[in-house]
């Protein structure tokens, strides 16, 4: 079975008690998180209930890795804003569903192994920058709406809000030193639920944000024409989707499997977000993508198998179906200290003593990211501008390596040996390295420690031939790699590399 389905690690020892603890607190965390971000999108609040149960499961069975938890995540959520306000609900099922197509798409061409090429200052950027995210939408709980205006609480219901939140967090940093059988966050949120009933507390909760209830998700076919002009509408909102949900996805398993010390499958992982959101687009869903903070939860709570994914998915269905009235009376403040916790565990405190150890670069694109990930809240945005911009530094610092050794042998040929790659950035310093005007009649540029990388390195070698040519001086090159010589005679029909002597860009021999 496990060589055919290759879904599950059958020799993995699972904890039943942690995983279905761990599945429970997790769904418990995910409702509050879920209904808030449809009804921000304006979205019908059971659309977002669906979205995290859809997403959930099917990716907790075919994912990329154990303990990754997926949902209606707000990353993604926040994109079909404009298309639901623009087009209503209909159109958004078919950006969805489209989104899912682009992700399996990466998947079965195995992209996902580019999440490689996000340096590590980005990935603190964007911890921290989601951790801020989630720390600050709490604040949305110390809110009420009056007449159609939000205001902040005051007076009594502040200062009750307050202390159960206070409560809240001081069971989940106190309980684990008495024991750790069971999550602290699933027991700070049954205390203060019994607090609140026992006491007859009145205080914001789960039922002042939306019901709950309701039946199984239904099956669903998009109501939008099906004609090009419609399918441009949705294209780029199901690009825009599919690539926050891959980015923040596979920046999340990355994060996952730095803490458990295992490897995910970013292709798999890929495959299973598109099929999730896929059936999100037809089964009333709001579709998403792996989140940061109820993956947290799930690893804090003791977590390391798929089981607990399947029990909060399960557990959110459960809800919708039976058990809406209960869970409807849960705190605010309860979830509200939960998810403050989360944020405080997500952000990497270590970002701060690597300040004065990471280079200055380094730090430049830790804090843009960061600021970029608080302000715009586009995920995408941010690891692209910070891969971006680690690139151009790599490059400039790269560029600067480059240099060469000169001597002339006793048959008075003159070498330059390179060192450091030939790029577009180091053209300009390779162009200074020649003195054509006083060197001798032959020239050997010597690539053992050295190769030509693109075309504006093979134009560089083309324009300083030509240099020498002018003033009747031969260059030769020596000890070009085989894919420095593939590359030059690829090039031969747009750019002509004047090399006398070597025509065919064979290396030169010593006696020339």
């Amino acid at each position: 079975m496990q060589k055919v389905l290759n879904l599950f690690d059958f020799k993995q020892k699972v904890d039943y008690k942690i995983e279905i603890l761990a599945g429970v607190t997790v769904a418990m965390t995910m409702i509050p998180e879920s209904l808030s971000f449809a009804i921000l999108a304006g979205f019908p609040p059971l659309v977002g209930l669906y979205g995290a149960f859809i997403m959930g499961l099917i990716t907790a069975i075919f994912g990329g890795r154990p303990g990754l938890i997926s949902g209606g995540a707000g990353a993604t959520v926040i994109v079909l804003i404009a298309l639901m306000q623009s087009h209503g609900l209909e159109y958004v099922f078919g950006a969805v569903a489209l989104a899912g197509v682009i992700q399996i798409i990466v998947g079965l061409f195995k992209l996902g192994k580019f999440i490689r090429l996000v340096p590590h200052p980005v990935m603190f950027g964007f911890v921290n920058g989601l951790a801020v995210i989630i720390f600050m939408s709490q604040f949305e709980q110390f809110k009420q709406v009056t007449n159609g205006t939000s205001e902040w609480l005051s007076g009594s219901p502040l200062l009750t809000m307050s202390a159960l939140v206070a409560l809240t967090i001081a069971i989940i940093l106190i309980f684990p030193k008495i024991t750790k059988a069971v999550p602290a966050s699933l027991v700070a949120i049954i205390v203060v639920f019994a607090v609140v009933i026992g006491f007859n507390i009145d205080t914001k909760q789960v039922v002042d944000i939306a019901s709950v209830s309701g039946s199984l998700p239904p099956f669903h076919i998009p109501e939008i024409p099906f004609t090009w002009e419609t399918f441009m509408i949705i294209l780029p909102y199901g690009a825009i989707m599919a690539a926050v949900g891959l980015t923040e996805g596979l920046l999340t398993l990355n994060l996952v499997d730095e803490i458990t010390a295992t490897k995910g499958n970013s292709n798999r992982e890929c495959l299973a977000q598109g099929g999730a959101n896929i059936a999100n687009g037809f089964f009333y869903g709001m579709g998403g993508c792996p989140m940061i903070a109820q993956t947290l939860v799930n690893l804090s709570a003791g977590s390391r198998a798929r089981l607990s994914g399947i029990v909060a998915a399960l557990t959110i269905l459960l809800i919708i179906l039976v058990g809406a009235p209960i869970i409807e009376l849960v705190p605010m403040a309860a979830l509200t200290g939960v998810m403050i916790m989360v944020a405080i565990g997500t952000f990497e405190w270590a970002s701060f003593k690597a300040f004065t150890k990471m280079p200055k670069a380094d730090i430049l694109v830790m804090v843009i990211v960061t600021l970029i990930t608080i302000f715009l809240h586009n995920l995408a945005l941010a690891v692209l501008v910070g891969v971006i911009i680690s690139a151009l530094i790599f490059a400039w610092e790269s560029a600067k390596r480059i240099r060469a050794r000169k001597y002339v042998d006793e048959n008075g040929i003159k070498h330059y040996e390179l060192f450091g790659p030939l790029f577009f950035g180091s053209t300009t310093a390779f162009a200074e390295k020649f003195d054509v005007n006083n060197d001798p009649n032959e020239i050997i540029i010597d690539f053992a420690e050295s190769r030509i990388s693109d075309m504006s390195a093979i134009d560089a070698v083309n324009k300083i031939t030509e240099r020498y040519a002018k003033v009747g001086k031969t260059v030769h090159l020596k000890h070009l790699s085989a894919d420095c010589i593939d590359l030059l005679k690829n090039a031969e029909a747009i750019i002509d590399v004047n090399i006398l002597e070597d025509p065919t860009y064979k290396v030169a021999v010593e006696k020339v």
